[in-house]
């Protein structure tokens, strides 16, 4: 259904730009990402974990211990992670939106990453319709209705913060750590009823309309790359 309408997932448009970066023999930081690299694609993520030199997964949760495709994984905060060597790449999927002291964060990627190299931050819109309902939901709540509509696990739902949600935000943390914008992208984001078939149908009807009329979606979000200076 997708497909004929025309339209990409965030998770496609964020996978497809890791691909682009994971070369042969590079060094790898995954951050946040627990038991997964690419939930929806976990092909893709076996080859890349298979292409590049050694992936390292970073994660306070023990859920990081799970997680198939990583070489090392380390059950940590960012901040508290130390590594011998740089990395060359370094990606936070879906985990800006939980940190909760984002300037530590940025220096610690700073510190991980090589000169030259590129941090890839795929995170939720602050401002979008879904990020704000969650910011006025009592976190019990959270789980319920995730399982509801995406059928999530309560293991997989953490508190959120948006510190880390907008484009100027991003911008400002990156350049105080060092880094530059290379690019950055809202995504149209067209999962609400994913899990419903009718739904889903109705919500990408809405994309195509307001796609046409080059109006923004409301429902979005975020994809930037940053390069270390």
């Amino acid at each position: 259904m997708r497909l004929r309408f025309g339209y990409f997932t965030p998770d496609d448009h964020y996978e497809a730009r890791v691909e682009t970066l994971v070369t042969p023999g590079c060094r790898w930081l995954d951050v946040g990402g627990g038991r997964d690299v690419f939930p929806s694609n976990p092909s893709l993520a076996r080859q890349l974990a298979d292409r590049c030199g050694h992936v390292t997964g970073v994660d306070p949760s023990p859920n990081i211990h799970e997680n198939p495709y990583v070489h090392e994984a380390v059950e940590a905060f960012i901040e508290d992670y130390a590594s011998a060597e740089p990395f060359d790449l370094l990606t936070l999927r879906m985990v800006a939106e939980h940190i909760a002291k984002p300037t530590d964060a940025m220096a610690a990627m700073a510190r991980l990453v090589k000169p030259g190299g590129k941090v890839v931050i795929y995170t939720v819109n602050k401002f979008a319709p879904l990020s704000l309902v969650a910011w006025a939901t009592p976190f019990w709540l959270h789980h319920p209705i995730k399982k509801f509509f995406w059928r999530t696990e309560e293991k997989d739902t953490f508190p959120v913060t948006y510190k880390m949600n907008t484009r100027n935000d991003l911008a400002r943390l990156a350049a105080a750590a060092g880094f530059r914008e290379e690019s950055f992208a809202h995504l149209d984001d067209c999962r609400a009823f994913a899990q419903f078939k009718g739904l889903n149908f109705c919500e990408m009807v809405g994309w195509k309309m307001l796609h046409t009329l080059r109006v923004p979606y409301p429902e979005n979000c975020l994809l930037g790359v940053y390069e270390r200076l």
